[in-house]
Protein backbone atom coordinates (compact mmCIF):
# COMPACT_ATOMS: atom_id res chain seq x y z
CA UNK A 1 0.00 0.00 0.00
CA UNK A 2 1.54 3.18 -0.90
CA UNK A 3 2.39 5.51 1.71
CA UNK A 4 -0.21 8.69 2.19
CA UNK A 5 1.00 12.25 1.85
CA UNK A 6 0.06 14.46 4.40
CA UNK A 7 -0.12 17.34 2.92
CA UNK A 8 -2.33 15.88 0.26
CA UNK A 9 -5.05 15.20 2.41
CA UNK A 10 -8.13 17.64 2.55
CA UNK A 11 -8.89 17.90 6.01
CA UNK A 12 -5.67 19.17 8.63
CA UNK A 13 -6.76 17.12 11.51
CA UNK A 14 -6.68 14.04 9.38
CA UNK A 15 -2.98 15.34 7.82
CA UNK A 16 -2.37 15.83 11.82
CA UNK A 17 -3.54 12.60 12.86
CA UNK A 18 -1.30 10.14 10.68
CA UNK A 19 1.87 11.86 11.89
CA UNK A 20 0.85 11.95 15.62
CA UNK A 21 4.15 9.64 16.60
CA UNK A 22 4.18 10.12 20.49
CA UNK A 23 3.18 6.97 22.79
CA UNK A 24 0.44 6.57 24.87
CA UNK A 25 0.11 5.22 28.12
CA UNK A 26 -2.69 3.35 29.09
CA UNK A 27 -2.62 5.03 32.59
CA UNK A 28 -4.80 6.55 35.07
CA UNK A 29 -3.88 10.20 34.19
CA UNK A 30 -4.35 9.83 30.40
CA UNK A 31 -7.41 7.47 30.68
CA UNK A 32 -8.99 10.82 33.04
CA UNK A 33 -8.08 13.18 30.66
CA UNK A 34 -9.77 11.11 27.33
CA UNK A 35 -12.91 10.38 29.43
CA UNK A 36 -13.14 13.99 29.95
CA UNK A 37 -12.70 14.87 26.46
CA UNK A 38 -14.97 12.09 24.95
CA UNK A 39 -17.91 13.51 27.20
CA UNK A 40 -17.42 16.91 26.73
CA UNK A 41 -17.46 16.70 22.45
CA UNK A 42 -19.17 20.68 22.91
CA UNK A 43 -16.07 21.56 24.15
CA UNK A 44 -13.73 20.16 21.00
CA UNK A 45 -16.14 21.58 18.21
CA UNK A 46 -15.50 25.24 19.86
CA UNK A 47 -12.05 24.62 19.93
CA UNK A 48 -12.11 23.45 16.45
CA UNK A 49 -14.21 26.02 15.63
CA UNK A 50 -11.47 28.45 17.18
CA UNK A 51 -8.76 27.04 15.35
CA UNK A 52 -9.94 26.79 12.00
CA UNK A 53 -7.90 29.96 10.84
CA UNK A 54 -4.75 28.57 12.46
CA UNK A 55 -4.42 25.60 12.37
CA UNK A 56 -2.70 24.64 8.80
CA UNK A 57 -0.67 27.87 9.18
CA UNK A 58 0.69 26.26 12.86
CA UNK A 59 0.63 22.80 11.27
CA UNK A 60 3.31 23.88 8.65
CA UNK A 61 5.37 25.21 10.69
CA UNK A 62 5.31 22.40 13.19
CA UNK A 63 6.25 20.14 10.29
CA UNK A 64 8.91 22.49 9.11
CA UNK A 65 10.74 22.21 12.12
CA UNK A 66 10.98 18.49 12.23
CA UNK A 67 9.29 18.52 14.92
CA UNK A 68 6.40 16.02 16.58
CA UNK A 69 3.03 17.05 15.29
CA UNK A 70 1.72 16.30 18.80
CA UNK A 71 3.18 20.17 19.27
CA UNK A 72 0.32 21.73 16.68
CA UNK A 73 -2.37 20.62 19.44
CA UNK A 74 -0.82 22.28 22.37
CA UNK A 75 -3.20 24.87 22.46
CA UNK A 76 -5.72 23.34 22.97
CA UNK A 77 -4.29 22.63 26.26
CA UNK A 78 -2.69 25.81 26.66
CA UNK A 79 -5.88 28.23 26.08
CA UNK A 80 -8.33 26.19 23.91
CA UNK A 81 -7.34 28.10 20.67
CA UNK A 82 -8.41 31.09 22.05
CA UNK A 83 -6.17 34.01 21.40
CA UNK A 84 -7.64 36.35 23.90
CA UNK A 85 -7.01 34.08 26.99
CA UNK A 86 -5.14 35.57 30.03
CA UNK A 87 -4.48 33.45 32.83
CA UNK A 88 -3.98 34.24 37.00
CA UNK A 89 -0.33 33.46 36.47
CA UNK A 90 -0.20 36.49 33.48
CA UNK A 91 -0.13 34.48 30.56
CA UNK A 92 -1.28 35.19 27.16
CA UNK A 93 -2.40 34.16 23.86
CA UNK A 94 -2.76 30.53 22.24
CA UNK A 95 0.69 29.44 23.59
CA UNK A 96 -0.03 31.33 26.62
CA UNK A 97 3.40 33.18 27.40
CA UNK A 98 4.20 35.20 30.76
CA UNK A 99 5.29 38.51 30.35
CA UNK A 100 9.10 37.94 30.94
CA UNK A 101 9.58 34.53 28.86
CA UNK A 102 7.13 36.36 26.09
CA UNK A 103 10.21 38.87 25.66
CA UNK A 104 13.42 36.42 26.15
CA UNK A 105 12.01 35.01 23.44
CA UNK A 106 11.25 37.81 20.98
CA UNK A 107 7.92 39.22 21.75
CA UNK A 108 7.04 43.14 21.86
CA UNK A 109 5.08 44.31 24.83
CA UNK A 110 3.82 48.01 24.69
CA UNK A 111 0.70 50.16 24.61
CA UNK A 112 -0.33 49.20 21.09
CA UNK A 113 1.13 45.59 20.71
CA UNK A 114 1.69 42.81 22.66
CA UNK A 115 3.28 39.94 20.41
CA UNK A 116 2.52 37.07 23.06
CA UNK A 117 -1.18 37.23 21.41
CA UNK A 118 -0.11 37.51 17.82
CA UNK A 119 -0.98 34.09 16.44
CA UNK A 120 2.03 34.02 14.30
CA UNK A 121 4.62 35.80 15.79
CA UNK A 122 3.45 33.58 19.18
CA UNK A 123 3.43 30.57 17.51
CA UNK A 124 6.92 31.34 16.14
CA UNK A 125 8.24 31.90 19.69
CA UNK A 126 6.40 28.96 21.40
CA UNK A 127 8.48 26.56 18.39
CA UNK A 128 11.84 28.09 19.44
CA UNK A 129 11.08 27.63 23.23
CA UNK A 130 9.67 24.12 22.45
CA UNK A 131 13.24 23.63 20.64
CA UNK A 132 15.76 25.26 23.13
CA UNK A 133 13.51 22.99 25.85
CA UNK A 134 13.67 20.02 23.80
CA UNK A 135 17.66 20.46 23.32
CA UNK A 136 18.17 21.16 27.15
CA UNK A 137 16.47 17.83 28.47
CA UNK A 138 18.68 15.39 25.99
CA UNK A 139 15.76 14.74 23.28
CA UNK A 140 13.13 13.95 26.07
CA UNK A 141 9.73 15.43 24.72
CA UNK A 142 7.44 14.98 28.20
CA UNK A 143 10.33 16.96 30.12
CA UNK A 144 10.35 19.49 27.76
CA UNK A 145 6.55 19.65 27.91
CA UNK A 146 6.45 19.88 31.41
CA UNK A 147 8.88 22.35 31.73
CA UNK A 148 7.20 24.31 29.04
CA UNK A 149 4.60 24.25 31.27
CA UNK A 150 6.43 24.83 35.33
CA UNK A 151 10.00 26.14 34.26
CA UNK A 152 12.59 24.30 33.44
CA UNK A 153 14.21 24.63 36.65
CA UNK A 154 11.45 22.76 38.65
CA UNK A 155 11.53 19.92 36.14
CA UNK A 156 15.18 19.50 36.64
CA UNK A 157 15.05 19.78 40.36
CA UNK A 158 12.57 16.85 39.90
CA UNK A 159 14.45 15.11 38.09
CA UNK A 160 17.92 15.66 40.38
CA UNK A 161 15.17 14.51 43.38
CA UNK A 162 14.19 11.14 41.82
CA UNK A 163 18.40 10.47 40.97
CA UNK A 164 19.31 11.26 44.35
CA UNK A 165 16.72 8.76 45.85
CA UNK A 166 17.51 6.44 43.11
CA UNK A 167 14.17 6.48 41.67
CA UNK A 168 13.45 6.62 37.39
CA UNK A 169 13.73 10.13 35.97
CA UNK A 170 11.30 9.72 33.16
CA UNK A 171 8.14 12.35 33.29
CA UNK A 172 5.73 10.02 34.71
CA UNK A 173 7.42 8.89 37.92
CA UNK A 174 8.28 12.91 38.72
CA UNK A 175 7.02 14.95 41.78
CA UNK A 176 5.76 18.02 39.88
CA UNK A 177 2.79 20.49 40.61
CA UNK A 178 -0.45 19.25 40.00
CA UNK A 179 -0.97 21.03 37.26
CA UNK A 180 2.07 20.15 35.50
CA UNK A 181 1.55 16.44 36.37
CA UNK A 182 -1.68 16.77 34.01
CA UNK A 183 -0.29 18.72 31.38
CA UNK A 184 0.90 16.45 29.81
CA UNK A 185 -1.54 13.49 30.05
CA UNK A 186 -3.98 16.56 28.56
CA UNK A 187 -2.10 16.41 25.36
CA UNK A 188 -1.74 13.10 24.98
CA UNK A 189 -5.51 12.47 25.46
CA UNK A 190 -6.09 14.85 22.73
CA UNK A 191 -3.50 12.89 20.53
CA UNK A 192 -4.61 9.81 21.19
CA UNK A 193 -8.62 10.82 20.86
CA UNK A 194 -7.69 13.08 17.44
CA UNK A 195 -5.58 10.13 15.89
CA UNK A 196 -8.46 7.58 16.57
CA UNK A 197 -11.71 9.33 15.82
CA UNK A 198 -13.47 6.79 14.63
CA UNK A 199 -12.92 4.27 17.12
CA UNK A 200 -13.85 7.05 19.90
CA UNK A 201 -16.87 8.29 17.38
CA UNK A 202 -15.47 11.34 17.07
CA UNK A 203 -16.16 13.52 14.41
CA UNK A 204 -14.38 17.18 14.73
CA UNK A 205 -15.81 20.03 12.44
CA UNK A 206 -13.28 19.35 9.32
CA UNK A 207 -10.02 22.50 8.49
CA UNK A 208 -9.21 22.89 4.86
CA UNK A 209 -5.34 21.34 4.49
CA UNK A 210 -4.32 24.58 2.85
CA UNK A 211 -3.72 28.08 3.64
CA UNK A 212 -6.55 29.95 4.55
CA UNK A 213 -4.98 33.13 6.17
CA UNK A 214 -1.68 35.40 4.66
CA UNK A 215 0.71 37.69 6.38
CA UNK A 216 0.96 41.37 5.06
CA UNK A 217 3.75 43.38 5.30
CA UNK A 218 2.03 47.43 4.39
CA UNK A 219 4.81 49.18 5.70
CA UNK A 220 3.10 51.81 7.49
CA UNK A 221 0.99 52.35 10.80
CA UNK A 222 -2.94 50.95 10.03
CA UNK A 223 -5.79 51.72 11.67
CA UNK A 224 -7.75 48.34 12.05
CA UNK A 225 -11.04 49.84 10.96
CA UNK A 226 -9.17 51.53 7.95
CA UNK A 227 -7.12 47.88 6.89
CA UNK A 228 -11.02 46.34 7.65
CA UNK A 229 -12.45 48.40 4.57
CA UNK A 230 -9.74 47.81 2.29
CA UNK A 231 -9.86 44.17 2.56
CA UNK A 232 -13.57 44.06 2.62
CA UNK A 233 -13.61 42.67 6.14
CA UNK A 234 -15.71 43.43 9.00
CA UNK A 235 -13.63 44.99 11.90
CA UNK A 236 -14.08 42.03 14.39
CA UNK A 237 -13.39 39.51 11.78
CA UNK A 238 -10.03 41.61 11.40
CA UNK A 239 -9.64 42.13 14.99
CA UNK A 240 -9.99 38.27 15.63
CA UNK A 241 -6.97 37.41 13.46
CA UNK A 242 -4.94 40.17 14.33
CA UNK A 243 -5.26 39.61 18.27
CA UNK A 244 -1.90 41.14 19.25
CA UNK A 245 -3.02 44.69 18.66
CA UNK A 246 -4.46 46.24 22.01
CA UNK A 247 -5.92 49.37 20.79
CA UNK A 248 -7.41 50.85 17.46
CA UNK A 249 -4.21 50.47 15.24
CA UNK A 250 -0.77 48.80 14.34
CA UNK A 251 2.46 49.77 16.15
CA UNK A 252 3.90 53.31 14.90
CA UNK A 253 7.51 51.47 15.42
CA UNK A 254 7.67 47.42 15.09
CA UNK A 255 4.86 45.51 14.34
CA UNK A 256 2.50 46.76 11.75
CA UNK A 257 1.90 43.31 9.82
CA UNK A 258 -1.62 41.97 9.03
CA UNK A 259 -3.01 38.56 9.06
CA UNK A 260 -5.56 38.69 6.72
CA UNK A 261 -8.04 36.16 4.93
CA UNK A 262 -6.36 34.91 1.68
CA UNK A 263 -8.75 36.27 -0.63
CA UNK A 264 -9.05 39.61 0.59
CA UNK A 265 -5.26 40.07 0.50
CA UNK A 266 -5.46 41.44 -3.27
CA UNK A 267 -8.23 43.87 -2.80
CA UNK A 268 -6.24 44.83 0.55
CA UNK A 269 -3.17 45.94 -1.57
CA UNK A 270 -4.84 47.18 -4.33
CA UNK A 271 -7.11 49.82 -1.78
CA UNK A 272 -4.08 50.33 0.10
CA UNK A 273 -2.27 51.51 -3.31
CA UNK A 274 -4.99 53.82 -4.38
CA UNK A 275 -5.36 55.68 -1.17
CA UNK A 276 -1.35 56.19 -1.65
CA UNK A 277 -0.35 53.89 1.63
CA UNK A 278 -2.78 56.28 3.67
CA UNK A 279 -2.86 53.89 7.15
CA UNK A 280 -4.34 56.21 9.28
CA UNK A 281 -6.44 59.75 9.65
CA UNK A 282 -4.71 62.82 10.69
CA UNK A 283 -6.90 65.56 12.08
CA UNK A 284 -5.95 69.20 13.19
CA UNK A 285 -5.85 70.17 16.70
CA UNK A 286 -5.26 73.73 18.11
CA UNK A 287 -3.80 73.87 21.66
CA UNK A 288 -6.03 75.32 24.61
CA UNK A 289 -4.78 76.69 27.81
CA UNK A 290 -3.87 74.06 30.25
CA UNK A 291 -2.86 71.49 27.56
CA UNK A 292 -0.36 69.35 26.99
CA UNK A 293 0.85 66.42 25.18
CA UNK A 294 -0.39 64.03 27.68
CA UNK A 295 -3.50 65.01 28.29
CA UNK A 296 -4.07 65.50 23.94
CA UNK A 297 -2.60 62.29 23.92
CA UNK A 298 -5.74 60.95 26.12
CA UNK A 299 -7.89 62.85 25.14
CA UNK A 300 -7.58 61.25 21.63
CA UNK A 301 -6.67 57.90 22.36
CA UNK A 302 -3.30 57.92 21.05
CA UNK A 303 0.36 58.46 22.46
CA UNK A 304 2.71 60.99 23.11
CA UNK A 305 5.11 59.77 21.09
CA UNK A 306 2.41 59.91 17.89
CA UNK A 307 1.79 63.30 18.25
CA UNK A 308 5.93 64.10 18.71
CA UNK A 309 6.60 62.26 15.51
CA UNK A 310 3.76 63.77 13.77
CA UNK A 311 4.66 66.83 14.86
CA UNK A 312 8.25 66.37 14.55
CA UNK A 313 8.63 67.72 18.53
CA UNK A 314 11.35 66.59 20.17
CA UNK A 315 10.69 67.69 23.86
CA UNK A 316 7.12 68.38 25.39
CA UNK A 317 6.37 72.03 24.91
CA UNK A 318 3.53 73.29 23.14
CA UNK A 319 1.99 76.99 22.68
CA UNK A 320 -1.38 77.58 23.26
CA UNK A 321 -3.55 78.59 19.40
CA UNK A 322 -0.44 76.13 18.04
CA UNK A 323 -2.12 73.72 15.60
CA UNK A 324 -1.00 70.14 16.12
CA UNK A 325 -1.19 66.44 13.86
CA UNK A 326 -3.35 64.06 15.98
CA UNK A 327 -3.55 60.82 14.62
CA UNK A 328 -6.71 59.37 15.36
CA UNK A 329 -8.75 56.53 14.69
CA UNK A 330 -11.44 56.70 11.82
CA UNK A 331 -14.20 55.02 14.20
CA UNK A 332 -15.40 55.55 17.55
CA UNK A 333 -13.25 53.69 19.99
CA UNK A 334 -16.42 51.81 21.37
CA UNK A 335 -16.56 50.21 17.73
CA UNK A 336 -13.35 48.16 18.09
CA UNK A 337 -15.03 45.67 19.91
CA UNK A 338 -11.90 43.44 20.34
CA UNK A 339 -9.45 45.98 21.66
CA UNK A 340 -7.91 45.54 25.31
CA UNK A 341 -9.88 48.72 26.39
CA UNK A 342 -12.94 47.31 24.82
CA UNK A 343 -12.54 43.76 26.07
CA UNK A 344 -11.90 45.05 29.43
CA UNK A 345 -15.21 47.52 29.61
CA UNK A 346 -17.14 44.35 28.61
CA UNK A 347 -15.72 42.42 31.52
CA UNK A 348 -16.15 44.46 34.16
CA UNK A 349 -19.64 44.93 33.18
CA UNK A 350 -20.35 41.46 33.75
CA UNK A 351 -22.52 41.24 36.88
CA UNK A 352 -20.77 40.02 39.98
CA UNK A 353 -23.22 41.00 42.54
CA UNK A 354 -25.63 43.20 43.35
CA UNK A 355 -23.88 46.61 43.29
CA UNK A 356 -20.49 47.43 41.70
CA UNK A 357 -18.38 50.28 43.02
CA UNK A 358 -15.35 51.98 41.58
CA UNK A 359 -12.30 52.08 43.27
CA UNK A 360 -9.55 54.71 41.87
CA UNK A 361 -5.65 53.15 42.26
CA UNK A 362 -3.94 55.49 45.14
CA UNK A 363 -0.03 55.49 45.20
CA UNK A 364 1.06 52.06 47.41
CA UNK A 365 -2.07 50.75 46.31
CA UNK A 366 -2.03 46.65 46.50
CA UNK A 367 -4.47 44.38 44.45
CA UNK A 368 -4.26 42.86 48.35
CA UNK A 369 -5.02 45.93 50.13
CA UNK A 370 -7.55 47.18 48.13
CA UNK A 371 -9.29 44.05 48.47
CA UNK A 372 -9.01 43.77 51.90
CA UNK A 373 -10.62 47.60 52.52
CA UNK A 374 -13.41 46.10 50.67
CA UNK A 375 -14.09 42.83 52.28
CA UNK A 376 -13.65 40.62 48.92
CA UNK A 377 -10.81 38.36 47.97
CA UNK A 378 -7.20 39.58 45.81
CA UNK A 379 -8.70 36.73 43.20
CA UNK A 380 -12.02 38.04 42.49
CA UNK A 381 -10.91 41.75 42.25
CA UNK A 382 -8.10 40.40 39.97
CA UNK A 383 -10.99 38.66 37.98
CA UNK A 384 -13.40 41.15 38.30
CA UNK A 385 -10.67 43.17 36.51
CA UNK A 386 -9.47 41.16 33.83
CA UNK A 387 -6.30 40.77 35.43
CA UNK A 388 -4.02 38.14 37.06
CA UNK A 389 -3.84 38.11 41.18
CA UNK A 390 0.24 39.24 40.16
CA UNK A 391 -0.42 42.34 37.84
CA UNK A 392 0.89 45.69 38.54
CA UNK A 393 -1.47 48.92 39.21
CA UNK A 394 -1.28 51.90 37.66
CA UNK A 395 -1.96 55.23 40.05
CA UNK A 396 -5.20 56.33 38.87
CA UNK A 397 -6.75 53.19 37.25
CA UNK A 398 -10.05 52.61 37.86
CA UNK A 399 -11.17 49.16 39.20
CA UNK A 400 -14.65 47.38 39.55
CA UNK A 401 -15.55 45.92 42.90
CA UNK A 402 -18.66 43.68 43.47
CA UNK A 403 -20.48 43.38 46.26
CA UNK A 404 -23.63 41.13 47.66
CA UNK A 405 -26.46 42.71 49.69
CA UNK A 406 -27.39 39.66 51.03
CA UNK A 407 -24.09 39.04 51.86
CA UNK A 408 -22.65 42.34 53.55
CA UNK A 409 -25.39 43.76 55.18
CA UNK A 410 -23.53 47.16 55.74
CA UNK A 411 -23.97 48.03 52.35
CA UNK A 412 -27.64 50.32 52.46
CA UNK A 413 -28.38 52.40 49.19
CA UNK A 414 -30.13 55.70 50.44
CA UNK A 415 -31.82 58.40 48.04
CA UNK A 416 -30.06 61.95 48.79
CA UNK A 417 -32.30 64.94 48.00
CA UNK A 418 -29.24 67.49 46.85
CA UNK A 419 -29.42 70.71 49.08
CA UNK A 420 -27.87 74.43 48.50
CA UNK A 421 -24.24 74.43 48.32
CA UNK A 422 -23.92 70.92 47.71
CA UNK A 423 -21.71 69.51 44.93
CA UNK A 424 -20.56 65.87 43.92
CA UNK A 425 -17.07 65.82 45.45
CA UNK A 426 -18.93 67.19 48.82
CA UNK A 427 -21.71 64.61 48.73
CA UNK A 428 -18.60 61.91 47.82
CA UNK A 429 -16.81 63.00 50.84
CA UNK A 430 -19.55 63.71 53.22
CA UNK A 431 -20.88 59.66 52.40
CA UNK A 432 -17.40 57.44 51.93
CA UNK A 433 -17.90 57.02 48.40
CA UNK A 434 -16.17 58.23 45.17
CA UNK A 435 -17.28 61.30 42.75
CA UNK A 436 -16.51 58.03 40.02
CA UNK A 437 -19.33 56.09 41.71
CA UNK A 438 -21.92 58.74 42.43
CA UNK A 439 -21.31 59.56 38.78
CA UNK A 440 -22.07 55.60 37.59
CA UNK A 441 -24.67 55.32 40.23
CA UNK A 442 -26.70 58.25 38.72
CA UNK A 443 -25.57 58.02 35.04
CA UNK A 444 -24.60 61.87 35.13
CA UNK A 445 -21.44 62.84 33.29
CA UNK A 446 -18.25 63.54 35.95
CA UNK A 447 -18.83 67.76 35.58
CA UNK A 448 -22.32 67.64 35.74
CA UNK A 449 -24.42 70.74 37.04
CA UNK A 450 -26.64 69.46 39.81
CA UNK A 451 -29.94 70.90 41.23
CA UNK A 452 -31.19 71.54 44.68
CA UNK A 453 -34.12 69.20 44.76
CA UNK A 454 -32.66 66.76 42.56
CA UNK A 455 -32.19 63.32 43.95
CA UNK A 456 -29.18 61.19 43.98
CA UNK A 457 -29.38 57.24 44.36
CA UNK A 458 -25.90 56.07 46.67
CA UNK A 459 -24.86 52.74 48.06
CA UNK A 460 -22.76 53.48 51.47
CA UNK A 461 -21.20 51.42 53.76
CA UNK A 462 -23.15 51.97 56.86
CA UNK A 463 -19.88 51.09 58.88
CA UNK A 464 -18.02 54.03 57.62
CA UNK A 465 -20.68 56.80 57.59
CA UNK A 466 -21.26 58.47 61.00
CA UNK A 467 -24.19 59.27 62.09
Amino acid sequence: MPAINPQALENVWERIAIQLKMEIPENERVKHYRNWYLKHPQHMKIVAERAEPFLFLITEKVEARGIPLEIALLPIVESAFDQFAYSHGRAAGLWQFVPDTGRRFGLDQNWWYDGRRDVVASTDAALDLLAYLHKKFDGDWLHALAAYNTGEGRVFRAIRNNKDKGLPTDFWSLSLPKETSGYVPKLLAIADVIRNQKRYGVALPAIANKPVVELVEPGVQMDLALAANYAGLSLSELQNLNPGYNHWATAPEGANHLLLPKESVTRFNNNLAENNNQGIKVTRYKVKRGDSLGLIAQRHNTTVKMIQRANSIDGSNIRVDEHLLIPTSLEDESLYTLSAPQRLAKLTNQKHGDIKLTHTVQKGDSLWSIARKHGVSHASLAHWNGMAPKDPLRTGQDLVIWKKAEENARIRTVVYQIREGDSLSGIAARYKVSVSDLVKWNSLKKNSYIQPGQTLKLHIDVTKVSA
